[in-house]
């Protein structure tokens, strides 16, 4: 299917003229322009992701890839358009109403607590563990405790629930930061850059958790590393300048002259 397919299908399920948008897409962005000091960093005329699908977002540095992930999570208010999750319209809701909908975000950069053990990391990531007196001398339950070492067994971190972040592999560290998200079971993991200074071993294992994860959540990931997006074997979304170039699987992609020229080719 070429983009200008892609494109009506698209129109076609939109959420203002469709029923079947809420079925087929978790995720739809429509006529969406983000304008900074008069430069559109972002322009989309449609894009839906679909429920439980893991999407690839590329593009060269300043394609709007972050800009996206903003708009989606709430971030940064798009200057035009709509962003439609789950059957609603979130587009002017606020960053912690969104993320309360179901919409979580892992940065480029693990946000964890080095002086607290893995699994005390957790803890303060579980849902309602807001303030800070809770977080330091509120008890957690079995059934807290018993979801804490699900998630880190199915991460692969169980071995380390007892062991301080700062002695965790960059790669470990990573894991622990997505971990921390998918506690409160977000419907959509925002993911930017996972397998950004990992070793061919990690990656490969980021690759397998997030498509393992998929099975009962929609995942966007930013990415450059392209042996990482071809292991991830997922749909492609390909930025440039803010535009959306192609979409398709990554053999598909990669043939496309536009892209080569934009992106790939450098």
């Amino acid at each position: 299917m070429d983009q200008t397919q892609r494109t009506a299908e698209y129109k076609e399920y939109s959420p203002r003229e469709s029923r079947l948008s809420e079925e087929r897409y978790l995720l739809f962005l429509e006529d969406i322009t983000a304008v900074f000091d008069g430069f559109k960093a972002l322009d989309v005329q449609a894009l839906g992701i679909e429920h439980n699908e893991l999407r690839v977002i590329i593009g060269p540095n300043g394609a709007g890839k972050t800009t996206l992930c903003d708009v989606v999570s709430g971030k940064t208010r798009p200057t035009t358009g709509y962003v439609f999750f789950d059957g609603a319209d979130i587009t002017h809701l606020t960053e912690e109403e969104i993320a309360l909908r179901g919409i979580g975000r892992k940065f480029q950069t693990p946000t964890v607590f080095d002086s607290l053990t893995t699994f005390e990391n957790m803890e303060l990531a579980l849902p309602g563990q807001y303030r800070l007196w809770s977080n330091l001398f509120g008890s957690t339950t079995k059934v807290q405790e018993e979801r804490i070492l699900e998630i880190l067994e199915r991460v692969g971190l169980i071995d380390e629930s007892h062991r301080e972040a700062k002695y965790l592999s960059h790669g470990q560290r990573q894991w622990l930061a997505i971990s921390t998200l998918i506690l409160s079971n977000p419907k959509l993991l925002l993911v930017d850059e996972p397998a950004a200074g990992l070793t061919d071993a990690e990656t490969a294992l980021t690759a397998e958790l997030l498509l393992e994860l998929k099975d009962d959540h929609t995942l966007i990931v930013i990415e450059h590393d392209m042996d990482f997006v071809r292991q991830l074997d997922s749909f492609v979304t390909v930025l440039n300048e803010g535009i959306i170039m192609a979409e398709g699987m990554m053999r598909e992609v990669q043939q496309d002259g536009e892209v080569i020229e934009a992106y790939l080719g450098r």
